[in-house]
């Protein structure tokens, strides 16, 4: 009887294990580097939201060596000393809905193919810079705000548009995503 070994049993539950820390672990981090941005602090002491957030990640035994990318990522540096930039990438999503999705890269080649792999699955373009900008204007906390909502029925297209938002957020550069329609995410 194949696939019936206790191999195969501790593989499937060892491999459905990690792959949901693996998610936990993903989502501290990116909380984390939002904090120390926003503290302008990589010290807890002196970051209250870091302190909180340091306190998430201990809970779910997530490792020092992870943590401590984290703040160096929201720091701006990396541990080779390289830069990370934030970039916002334009696109369109499935019903021509503009996107802009923001991310805090130190690799904007490897950035840029994963966005546009999420668009391309998903019924989406990544266009040029300048494409969607004009339908969102910055606001007071340095995100996007829509200046021309749209509203759309095709349920399809939201489908789409769910998967796209689903798949862009399992990328560890992405930041956040405005769209000039409200999409109910479940």
């Amino acid at each position: 009887m194949s696939g019936h070994s206790k191999w195969n049993n501790i593989k499937n539950k060892k491999g459905a294990a990690d792959a949901l820390k693996g998610k936990v672990f993903s989502s501290i981090s990116k909380l984390i580097r939002i904090s120390v941005r926003e503290g302008k602090s990589g010290d807890p002491k002196f970051n209250p939201t870091l302190r909180v957030a340091l306190e998430k990640a201990r809970a779910a035994n997530m490792p020092k060596t992870n943590i401590q990318k984290a703040i160096e990522r929201g720091l701006g540096k990396t541990a080779a000393g390289t830069s990370i930039h934030e970039i916002a990438y334009e696109g369109f999503a499935a019903g021509g809905v503009p996107i802009i999705v923001v991310a805090m890269t130190d690799n904007p080649n490897r950035t840029a193919a994963e966005i546009k792999y999420a668009f391309s699955r998903n019924e989406g373009s990544l266009g040029s810079p300048g494409c969607a900008m004009y339908m969102f204007k910055r606001s007071n906390d340095g995100g996007y705000e829509c200046t021309m909502p749209m509203e759309l029925e095709d349920k399809e297209a939201i489908n789409h548009i769910q998967n796209m938002i689903e798949k862009l957020r399992e990328s560890e550069d992405v930041e956040d995503i405005y769209m000039a329609v409200e999409i109910d995410e479940e």
